[in-house]
């Protein structure tokens, strides 16, 4: 893919090195040229100092023929700028920008962007942590959906996967079996000692709970 990121934070910088390490064509955008250190001498995409909504650099750069633009740096108004350029000006496909205020994120959803509010997430994951460690909460942005760890009962050994999903409730999407991770199907068998996880519903949470006796 020819993926285009604004900001050469430490976000900016991973995402980049992540992306080019994986083989595509990657091309970031910093004001500040000394943040391309963090890149360091691996990174084989194109480095460009510069302002990330300026258009006629977007357009000296082919942001038109993106598959993917990202905006990732540490102001709002710079992220969200600029992914209403890519995307209403160049049309590229998928745009994303990161949204520091929550207040601003689900504003800025409504004009057809892509966003990731980091501050949500963080939150989320520390509530999470504090309030029950097998539950977490930022599988999606809103909380609608959540990750369930369930350590196999007695109940359950010997069963089959499909025994544990809840219809539209709850669902296994892996195992993990001493070392190994499993993707199951519906028919794989239980086993002492395994631990599932698997996608909930967050207004379902106490429920679950409730059927796998883990309140």
């Amino acid at each position: 893919m020819n993926i285009m990121i604004v900001g050469c934070g430490r976000v900016g910088s991973q995402l980049a090195l992540l992306l080019a390490q994986e083989g595509h064509n990657v091309t970031i955008i910093d004001k500040d040229r000394e943040s391309f250190e963090r890149l360091g001498g691996s990174f084989n995409g194109v480095a460009v100092a510069g302002n990330g909504f300026d258009e006629k650099l977007l357009k000296e750069l082919n942001v038109e023929k993106q598959d993917a633009f990202v905006a990732v740096t540490s102001g709002d108004n710079t992220n969200l700028m600029a992914s209403q350029i890519a995307k209403k000006i160049f049309k590229v496909p998928r745009v994303i920008a990161r949204v520091y205020d929550p207040k601003r994120a689900d504003i800025y959803k409504k004009l057809g962007l892509d966003i990731i509010s980091g501050t949500v997430l963080v939150a989320a994951m520390i509530r999470d942590k504090v309030i029950d460690n097998r539950f977490t909460s930022y599988l999606v942005e809103t909380g609608e959906l959540g990750v369930l760890e369930i350590k196999v009962s007695a109940d359950f050994v010997g069963k089959k996967v499909s025994d544990m999903n809840m219809m539209d409730e709850f669902i296994v999407v892996t195992i993990e079996r001493g070392n190994k991770v499993i993707i199951p199907d519906h028919d794989m068998r239980l086993e002492p000692n395994d631990k599932v996880i698997g996608v909930v519903r967050t207004e379902s949470l106490a429920k679950v709970k409730g059927v796998f006796k883990l309140l």
